[in-house]
């Protein structure tokens, strides 16, 4: 559940944003890579490019808790970010889907938001304060698991940009396979290979 990250953009068009299957590359995109490496996996991509928390949070209900699945990969806060929002108005959203996927009886595996290349300062430290507030809410949570998806794809020696991308904020395909690499070490904790 997402935005762009979770939708696989540039390459791909997920399947909510152009039913049935998606459209275009499909390796671009974290739910290609784990259902390649578990092919008994059902992983739905409910990813919308372009989206803030609260319009992810507002589609929760229809697109996550009616679909009863096992867990619920939550990856959002970019948009936010990258229009002007403050730290405070993501926290509040993600809180509100990890407490209703509770309530709905779902484990929540985390993600951290990634890094874009084009950020300013003031952006990457929002950022780096939601992704601090998402591993804390993890450690006090035992419903919810934290993975460092930002950490996944960022360049080594810098957080803030990503290692690879075609269009400096997207990972490309070998990203959203790093990406799908860390999410499977926690949903493999909870769900088994």
């Amino acid at each position: 559940m997402g935005d762009s990250t979770t939708a696989g953009t540039p390459a791909f068009t997920s399947p909510r944003e152009a039913p049935p299957s998606g459209r275009g590359d499909e390796t671009s995109q974290y739910a290609y890579w784990l259902t390649k490496a578990h092919p008994g996996w059902e992983v739905i991509n409910q990813g919308i490019n372009g989206e803030r928390s609260d319009q992810i949070r507002a589609r929760f209900e229809a697109d996550v808790v009616a679909k009863q699945p096992a867990i619920v990969v939550i990856i959002a806060g970019v948009n936010d970010v990258y229009q002007g929002r403050g730290v405070e108005h993501v926290t509040t959203q993600l809180a509100a889907m990890y407490a209703r996927a509770k309530e709905a009886g779902l484990e929540v595996v985390a993600g951290s938001i990634i890094p874009y290349n084009t950020a300013t300062p003031d952006q990457n430290a929002r950022m780096h304060a939601i992704n601090d507030w998402i591993r804390a809410q993890a450690a006090r949570d035992p419903n919810v698991r934290f993975v460092d998806t930002r950490a996944a794809v960022a360049a080594p020696g810098d957080p803030d940009r990503l290692v690879s991308s075609p269009d400096g904020l997207h990972p490309d395909s070998t990203g959203y396979r790093a990406m799908a690499h860390a999410l499977e070490q926690a949903i493999v904790v909870l769900i088994g290979p």
